[in-house]
């Protein structure tokens, strides 16, 4: 029951309610339940597009559990959403040398891996 789980992971995630879900979505709150509860396993391409839409993630992510850009382990994307989610709050004048720091470390670790296998 991979969306299933997905799902409930990024409802908890977000902290909303199946009702809340149904509103933002169009996706009609008993249809909702069945998914969640494993009674229907997969939505259709367009139910399952609309929920993924309304809660902001992948179609992917909701079948996979993964996205494309990030690693496969659950616990690891949940924490690049956090530092993302916590990114976007930051004025711009904040934000950018804290992305500047980033960059520059990974940079630095790139070259270090290169420098051991060279």
């Amino acid at each position: 029951m991979p969306f299933a789980e997905n799902l409930r992971s990024e409802l908890d995630y977000q902290g909303l309610i199946v009702k809340q879900l149904a509103a933002k979505s169009g996706v009609n709150i008993h249809t909702l339940n069945h998914y969640l509860s494993g009674k229907k396993v997969m939505p259709p391409a367009d139910v399952a597009v609309k929920i993924a839409s309304a809660l902001g993630v992948s179609v992917e992510y909701l079948v996979t559990g993964a996205d494309l850009h990030v690693p496969m382990d659950k616990s690891v994307y949940r924490e690049y959403r956090r530092v993302i989610d916590n990114l976007e709050v930051l004025s711009e004048d904040v934000r950018t040398p804290i992305l500047a720091m980033i960059e520059t470390a990974a940079n630095r670790a790139l070259e270090k891996k290169e420098q051991s296998f060279g």
